[in-house]
C-alpha cells in the first residue's frame, strides 16, 4: 500500500512539474496574488493624495479657499402673506425681488505663489479685480409680484464671494458717483451663501453706474458668475498652467510659459435665468459647499446649484500644477496587472524555448518586483519629478529582474532577451501615460503588435510535445 501511494504521488509530482496546463493554472493564480499588494499600492497611493488635498485644505484655509464671485445684484424686499393648510392660520413674510446688472465686467490680475507644507506644494494667489458695470430702469412688470409691495426704501446691493476670509483690502462700491462701505454678510441668501452688501436708494425709473475694486486672496481656482445681461471678463496672470473651467471656454487665450491672458464674453441668451426674479431663482447659495466639495474630485469644477437641478453657468481658471505625481501615479499603477502578465509571458516563453524549469516562487519574486516599481515611484515622484522618478525606478528593478533571471536561466542571451523586452515595456507604458487623448489607440496597438509577435514566434511549436523536446 505505501510502494503504491509513493507511486501515486510520484506520478503526480512528475504531472505537475511537466504539465503546461497545471503551469499555466499556476501562472494565473499567481497572478490573482498578486493583485493584493497592488491593491495595497493602490491605497497607499491614494492615502498620500489625500495627505497632499490636506495639507492644501490646510494651508488654504488660512489664505483663502477656491472662490466664486457673483454680482452685483439689487435686492428689494418685498411682504407675502402665506396661509397656513393645516391651522389656516396666516402670516406675513419678508421675501426678496433681485435685479441683475444690464452690463458686467470684470478685470483683473492674478498675482501667484507657491507654498510648502512639508513635501507638498500649493499654489496660492492674490488677485487685483475691478467690476464696473450698469443697471437699467428695473423693469418691475416683469416680477411675479405687485410693484407696490416693493419697498424700495429698503433695497441694498450685494456681491457674492465664496470665501470672505480672502478679502484683503475694504471694499468701496461707487454708484451713481457715490462711494459706499460694503458690509460683511448679505441679508438675503436667495443667491448668495456669503457675500458683501450695503443698503443703497434705488430710482427705479433710472439707471445706475457701479464700479468697484475687489482685493482678494484664493487658491488654486477662481470663478465669475455671468450675471450681466452681457458679461466681459479679462484675467492675466505669470502663471504658465491654466486650466479654464466652466460653462463657458475664453473667446480668446494665450498660455505661454510665463502667463497668460483669456478674455469671456458671455451673454444672457447662454445662460439659463433671467435678468429678474423672486426667491432662489438662480441657485440656493451652495456657492461655499460645491467649493469645497470640488476638492474631492480633479476633474470637478465648482458650481452653484440651482432649485432645478441647473447651475448658474460659472466660468473661470483653476491654476493647475505643472505635475500631479499622484495621478500619473495612479495611471501607471492601473495597468500594472498588464505589465505583470506581460511579463509572466516573457518569462514563461523563455522557460519553453530554453528547456529551464522556472519554479513559481520565483514567479512570484519577479511578480513582486513589478509591484515594487509603483511604490518606488509614488516615492521618488514626491521628491523629484514624475519623469525622473519613472526613469530611477524602472532601472532599479530592470536591474533586480536581470540579476535574478541570470541566476535562473544562466545564459546571457536570454538575460539580455528579457531585460531588453522588459525596458520596452517600461517605455511603452510610459508613453502612454504621456498621451493622455491617444493612450486607448496607442495601447490597443501596441497590444496588438505584442500578440501579434506572441504568435509569430510560438507558430511552430507543439504545444502537445514541448516537454517531451525540452
Amino acid at each position: 500500500m505505501e510502494n503504491n501511494s509513493n507511486s501515486f504521488f510520484d506520478k503526480l509530482n512528475t504531472w505537475m512539474r511537466n504539465s503546461l496546463t497545471f503551469k499555466l493554472f499556476t501562472i494565473g493564480f499567481l497572478i490573482l496574488i498578486l493583485l493584493i499588494p497592488i491593491a495595497m499600492i493602490q491605497s497607499i497611493i491614494n492615502e498620500r493624495k489625500n495627505l497632499r488635498d490636506n495639507a492644501t485644505q490646510e494651508i488654504s484655509s488660512k489664505w483663502g479657499d477656491d472662490q466664486v464671485i457673483g454680482g452685483p445684484v439689487i435686492s428689494i424686499p418685498y411682504r407675502e402673506t402665506v396661509k397656513n393648510n393645516e391651522d389656516k392660520t396666516e402670516k406675513t413674510e419678508v421675501r426678496y425681488a433681485h435685479f441683475l446688472p444690464e452690463k458686467l465686467a470684470i478685470a483683473g490680475d492674478i498675482k501667484t505663489e507657491k507654498r510648502q507644507r512639508g513635501i507638498y506644494t500649493v499654489v496660492l494667489y492674490n488677485s487685483k479685480l475691478q467690476i464696473e458695470g450698469h443697471f437699467n430702469t428695473l423693469e418691475l412688470e416683469k416680477l411675479d409680484v405687485a410693484a407696490s409691495k416693493l419697498e424700495l426704501n429698503n433695497a441694498f446691493i450685494s456681491l457674492g464671494i465664496s470665501d470672505l476670509k480672502g478679502v484683503r483690502e475694504k471694499m468701496m462700491l461707487t454708484l451713481n458717483g457715490t462711494e459706499y462701505a460694503l458690509d460683511p454678510g448679505v441679508t438675503s441668501n436667495d443667491i448668495f451663501a456669503s457675500g458683501v452688501s450695503i443698503p443703497v436708494k434705488i430710482n427705479a425709473t433710472g439707471g445706475m453706474d457701479f464700479k468697484l475694486t475687489l482685493d482678494l486672496n484664493g487658491s488654486s481656482s477662481i470663478y465669475f458668475l455671468p450675471f450681466g445681461k452681457e458679461t466681459n471678463a479679462n484675467l492675466t496672470s505669470q502663471w504658465g498652467s491654466p486650466s479654464f473651467e466652466g460653462s463657458f471656454l475664453p473667446d480668446a487665450r494665450t498660455v505661454e510659459a510665463n502667463g497668460f491672458k483669456a478674455n469671456w464674453k458671455v451673454l444672457h441668451l447662454n445662460r439659463n435665468y433671467p435678468q429678474q426674479g423672486t426667491g432662489s431663482f438662480i441657485s440656493t447659495g451652495e456657492i461655499d459647499n460645491n467649493i469645497n466639495n470640488s476638492r474631492n474630485n480633479d476633474n470637478d469644477y465648482a458650481v452653484a446649484t440651482q432649485n432645478n437641478g441647473s447651475h448658474a453657468a460659472e466660468f473661470g481658471v483653476r491654476l493647475m500644477l505643472p505635475v500631479d505625481e499622484y495621478q500619473k501615479t495612479m495611471r501607471s499603477a492601473k495597468y500594472s496587472v498588464m505589465f505583470v502578465i506581460l511579463t509572466f509571458l516573457v518569462v514563461f516563453f523563455s522557460e519553453i524555448l530554453r528547456g529551464v524549469r522556472v519554479h513559481a516562487i520565483q514567479y512570484l519574486l519577479v511578480g513582486f518586483a513589478i509591484s515594487l516599481f509603483y511604490l518606488l515611484l509614488l516615492s521618488f515622484s514626491e521628491h523629484s519629478s514624475f519623469n525622473k522618478a519613472y526613469l530611477i525606478a524602472s532601472a532599479a528593478i530592470l536591474a533586480l529582474i536581470a540579476f535574478y533571471v541570470h541566476a535562473i536561466f544562466k545564459n546571457p542571451t536570454t538575460t539580455l532577451i528579457i531585460t531588453t523586452t522588459l525596458a520596452i515595456l517600461y517605455g511603452f507604458f510610459y508613453t502612454l501615460l504621456q498621451l493622455e487623448e491617444y493612450a486607448l489607440l496607442l495601447g490597443s496597438l501596441g497590444l496588438l503588435l505584442i500578440l501579434a509577435g506572441v504568435m509569430y514566434l510560438t507558430r511552430n511549436i507543439d504545444w502537445y510535445n514541448i516537454r517531451a523536446k525540452a
